[in-house]
């Protein structure tokens, strides 16, 4: 890779997380190779799979956190979408987390990643089943806590931590939910 290679911020964070999170080398390096390999990760036409960014956004009093219920994947979630070209993955959370949920003062928690990801998304019409490589940040809102539902969602809540476990299963959230409240707690 040369020094102007649009993938080494991203392969930057990740190393970081990966010294941050060696419990999770597996999936970490498997998202580095995946980045390394494909010059072109950052495009929704790779077929294979493409880097994503999503957001764990937590309320102003730190108590909750906005959960998408997604159409497409008839699950609760976390805001977040596709790079379409733009390897600021930072960005990218930031922006989908506005458009998902008309919140209009987010701001990172910390500048670090939260959590990777890669998760499987099936076949749907015209595209195959592939993979979403996703980076995760930590989002706070900082203004009004009201939010408006987009057309990606069927609904959108602010879900006391505690209650989480209520919304969803999804292992990935849930590890975001443990990392959340252990920074929280420092």
């Amino acid at each position: 890779m040369s020094p102007k290679d649009n993938r080494l911020p991203l392969l930057t964070l990740l190393e970081n997380y990966l010294k941050a999170c060696p419990a999770e080398s597996e999936m970490t390096s498997r998202y580095i190779a995946f980045v390394g390999e494909n010059k072109d990760c950052f495009e929704r036409s790779l077929s294979i799979g493409h880097v994503t960014g999503s957001a764990f956004i937590i309320d102003n009093a730190c108590k909750q956190a906005l959960l998408t219920h997604h159409k497409k994947l008839d699950r609760w979630l976390q805001p977040g979408g596709h790079a379409d070209g733009d390897p600021d993955v930072a960005a990218v959370s930031l922006k989908e987390a506005e458009e998902e949920s008309g919140l209009e003062a987010l701001s990172f928690y910390m500048p670090e990643l939260l959590d990777v990801d890669i998760h499987r998304i099936p076949a749907r019409k015209e595209e195959p089943e592939h993979f979403h490589y996703d980076c995760r940040f930590l989002l706070r809102s900082s203004g009004s806590d009201d939010f408006m539902i987009s057309d990606e969602s069927n609904d959108l809540a602010w879900v006391p931590f505690g209650d989480i476990v209520q919304y969803t299963n999804e292992e990935s959230i849930l590890r975001m939910l443990k990392k959340t409240l252990r920074i929280l707690s420092c």
